[in-house]
């Protein structure tokens, strides 16, 4: 049973809103979002396009923004759900769409100012590259979860424990695929590399689950 149409109208905007970037890049960069496709399983894309180093790549940049719009919507359902029932609100989604946009894009900004201390900027640029399109990708995978979420079902905290194991399985399945590419890399700066997942990989986990634990 479907839910109220007005509580539905913003998700219906920023779903169509996910579909047309996405429909935009499609169109733009036909091949290589085919290849992106496959990213999960196959090194394909990874090996093809982490040579094209940019500052900006407009092709990241759109699928990004989907991520941002689509990740900001679930988050806001995950709350809503498992936390505090709430009717949505526009003003408290955008906080949610910036918080998010601000932690992916520091943490981004820390491993490129580390990887540059440590000097491994190769090995960095290449994972940062590999973990860059695998939370793409899952932006991709949240717009039709996000329908099924919004539309077709009522939400349960089951439900959603169960999308985020889905979840940490692709960033696992990612981290996994990076290593396995990069491991003459990685092994000759392992100790470097270490220190860079035990300061902004496991860290940051580490101080989320004591700040729950003790809150």
């Amino acid at each position: 049973m479907l839910r109220e149409i007005i509580s539905n109208e913003w998700y219906t905007v920023l779903i169509v809103l996910s579909l047309c970037i996405l429909t935009f890049a499609k169109q733009v960069y036909a091949h290589r979002f085919s290849v992106f496709l496959g990213v999960v399983g196959n090194s394909k894309y990874l090996k093809i396009y982490s040579r094209e180093k940019k500052i900006i790549d407009k092709f990241d940049t759109l699928l990004f923004l989907n991520l941002i719009i689509s990740l900001s919507i679930f988050v806001f359902l995950s709350y809503t759900t498992i936390v505090e029932p709430l009717p949505f609100n526009i003003i408290l989604y955008l906080k949610i769409a910036l918080g998010v946009s601000l932690v992916l894009l520091t943490k981004i900004l820390l491993e490129r100012l580390i990887a540059s201390l440590f000097t491994i900027n190769s090995i960095i640029d290449a994972y940062l590259f590999q973990k860059t399109s695998y939370k793409n990708f899952i932006g991709i995978l949240l717009i039709p979860v996000n329908m099924i979420l919004v539309f077709a079902v009522h939400p349960k905290p089951s439900i959603f424990f169960v999308i985020f194991g889905v979840l940490i399985l692709i960033n696992l399945i990612g981290v996994f695929t990076s290593i396995k590419s990069y491991q003459k890399i990685i092994l000759h700066n392992f100790f470097y590399f270490i220190l860079y997942l035990c300061a902004l990989e496991i860290g940051p986990y580490i101080i989320l689950y004591k700040l729950f634990a003790e809150g």
